[in-house]
């Protein structure tokens, strides 16, 4: 069975890409076909990644691959295929489960939706595109899927296509990648240069194997860094990170797909996967591309969380959040606890799945509102959503004991604070800890707790094909809690193959256990004791009710418009970009076409001149010297009498005249 599985785990890819297919070729009026399609596209993608999970659980650090040629140019075969090892299969479990419950919810917040079928073929092109980012055993496979996704994503973003800003959001989403995946192909480049081949498995011989990684040399930290450039722009990180926040202006389910299970999550899982391209030469566990790695993704966590602090809407506040928790698994990789990292990815994008669903939810009962100021109070008229954005809110907080969060954060704190470089990222993401604990608190009460304000006068429970993905989510937030404990850290000696690690109930009080549970139990109680009068502020109050902005405008200010940044983007980067194009457009219009103009000006006057020279001097002497020789030749043939006594009599006078010449010369 294993090898059947390894032989056909492209379907597992493929199965969603043809049901999207499907879809597309149905008219907009066959929803519920749409929708069967899509769901059952997902439901067997679940199925055969069970199927693949399984032969895993057999031998630690299983690892299988299926390679072929894909072409041949000239003597040179180029190879990609599929590997299957316990990251593909945790990552294939994690992404088709949670894509089936936002393709559920999808069909209860979408059911109004003009375009609803086309809405579910871009849902299953963009499952199978991130589930064959997962499979790939070549970077260049690897890299076609992570363009189909990047295509997905401009194609939801921008799915209610008639609203300029979402226009807009899905233009700057597909830019902003594209410049980190330009620096993603020259590292591809660089590295098939190096090694001559992009495999990352081959017997021995994959560029992440001994073999491959001994012909690199220096070349390895600045092959990691342009690679690691294409991972900046799809998971959001400083400072490619504007497009993701903008990102909300799609539907909420694909909010919850780009956020929790797919694109966001591509580029941590590519790090991870090449990580030992960036761990090459490790001298204590710090390479230069690594050190990037963990400044990168603290100064991301930190900003991002500081940001989420004083926005107002609710997909926002989480999309800024997503960016900061994505930070802090680049901050994992980057001290080398790549177990933790993937570990708080997968619990990541259980209970990120849920906020946004359970945010989708709100959004759809308070019809389509999304300012937290103007909801209040919601926990009593819709308890569903109310009780499972709570677990939630608390596995993404980082609680410990009962949420998945809290776990994989401790394992983070564990991994930072041993980093010998520096301590500084440690006490920073401590600092993110607090942060997050406080706009999380500050979001329910807004949301949930208070007096009800202008959202809340006709605000409804969602459908229960709308809740029960969302209690199925909130379990899993909950119960893979199971693996997660130090006492029986299952996931991680299943992710790193180490089977000594076993069941110790010693190890289940740690130091930083309790360092994560002060930070957490902080961030919540500061949160309450500043927002709960503002929460029970009713509609009758101002809008700006947030006790941050009185007590620092400025500062609030600054945060609200996210530090400037686009701002400054616009004022630099994109200045640049246009003044450059007014330039190339003036040079193009004025000095290139002049120049072309003048030498075309230039050849019209060497043509006028080799033309009067061949017409009036060659053609004119040509002719006159043909005029010349017939008229000579006229007068020769005259002599020709054709007699034969005028020849000799020439001939004689002829003879007499040489004869005399020799005579007086002599």
């Amino acid at each position: 069975m294993n090898s059947g599985i390894v032989t056909n785990l492209w379907l597992i890819p493929a199965i969603p890409l043809a049901a999207s297919l499907a879809i597309l070729s149905l008219a907009n009026s066959r929803r519920k076909s749409a929708a069967a399609l899509a769901v059952i596209g997902q439901v067997a993608a679940l199925t055969l990644s069970i199927v693949a999970f399984l032969p895993t659980l057999e031998t630690p650090g299983f690892r299988a691959s299926q390679n072929f040629t894909w072409f041949t140019f000239g003597e040179q075969p180029l190879r990609i295929g599929w590997v299957l090892d316990p990251l593909a299969a945790a990552m294939l479990l994690m992404i088709a489960l949670v894509g089936l419950c936002i393709f559920v919810f999808s069909v209860g917040y979408m059911a109004d939706d003009k375009n609803f079928t086309r809405f579910f073929a871009y849902l299953s092109f963009f499952s199978g595109a991130m589930l064959g980012v997962v499979i790939a055993n070549s970077l260049l496979l690897l890299f076609v899927f992570w363009e189909l996704v990047g295509l997905a994503s401009y194609l939801l973003i921008g799915f209610w296509i008639e609203r300029p800003s979402a226009a807009a959001a899905a233009k700057k989403a597909f830019i902003t990648t594209r410049i980190g995946d330009m620096g993603f192909f020259l590292g591809i480049l660089w590295l098939y240069g190096h090694s001559g081949t992009l495999l990352f498995y081959d017997h021995g011989s994959g560029c992440l194997e001994s073999a491959g990684l001994a012909m690199l040399g220096t070349s390895a930290t600045f092959i990691a860094l342009l690679i690691f450039c294409g991972a900046v722009g799809k998971s959001g990180q400083f400072p490619l990170h504007v497009w993701l926040p903008d990102a909300m202006e799609g539907p909420t389910p694909v909010s919850a797909l780009i956020h929790a299970a797919t694109m966001v999550a591509a580029g941590v899982f590519l790090v991870a996967r090449v990580y030992p391209l960036f761990s090459l030469g490790a001298i204590n566990g710090v390479t230069p591309s690594l050190t990037v790695v963990v400044w990168i993704g603290v100064t991301t966590a930190l900003m991002a969380a500081l940001i989420a602090i004083a926005q107002a809407d609710i997909k926002r506040i989480l999309a800024y959040s997503t960016v900061s928790q994505l930070g802090l698994m680049m901050v994992s990789l980057g001290v080398g606890g790549v177990a933790a990292g993937i570990m708080h990815l997968l619990a990541h994008g259980f209970f990120k799945a849920l906020l946004f669903l359970g945010a989708g939810s709100v959004i759809h009962g308070c019809h389509h509102e999304q300012d937290i100021r103007k909801m209040g109070s919601l926990r009593r008229l819709m308890p569903a959503t109310f009780l499972t954005y709570a677990v939630g809110m608390m596995a993404l907080s980082g609680v410990p004991l009962f949420f998945s969060g809290g776990w994989t954060k401790e394992e983070i704190l564990h991994a930072t604070a041993h980093w010998p470089k520096s301590q500084v990222p440690y006490y920073l993401i401590l600092a993110g800890v607090i942060l997050t604990a406080l706009y999380m608190t500050r979001q329910i009460i807004y949301v949930f707790f208070g007096k009800p304000r202008a959202a809340s006068e006709h605000a409804h429970e969602s459908p229960r094909v709308m809740t029960m993905p969302l209690i199925a989510l909130a379990f899993c937030a909950i119960f893979f809690t199971v693996v997660l404990t130090p006492a029986w850290p299952w996931l991680h000696a299943y992710l790193t193959g180490d089977p000594a690690l076993h069941f110790d109930s010693g190890r289940l009080i740690q130091p930083v256990f309790f360092v994560s549970l002060v930070l957490v139990t902080a961030g919540i109680g500061l949160g309450v004791l500043m927002y709960r009068r503002a929460g029970l502020q009713n509609q009758h109050r101002p809008a700006k009710t947030d006790p941050l902005e009185y007590a620092q405008p400025t500062l609030f200010h600054f945060l609200e418009n996210k530090m400037w940044l686009d701002e400054l983007y616009d004022r630099t980067v994109v200045a640049f970009a246009v003044v450059s194009s007014r330039v190339s457009d003036w040079m193009d219009r004025y000095f290139w076409d002049g120049l072309v103009r003048a030498f075309g000006g230039l050849g019209q006057l060497l043509g006028i001149f080799t033309t009067d020279l061949d017409e009036r001097g060659i053609s004119a002497g040509v002719d006159e010297t043909t005029i010349g020789t017939r008229r000579i030749g006229r007068v020769v043939s005259g002599w020709h009498s054709g007699q034969i006594q005028t020849y000799l009599g020439a001939v004689a006078i002829g003879m007499l005249a040489l004869l005399l010449l020799y005579a007086w010369l002599a």
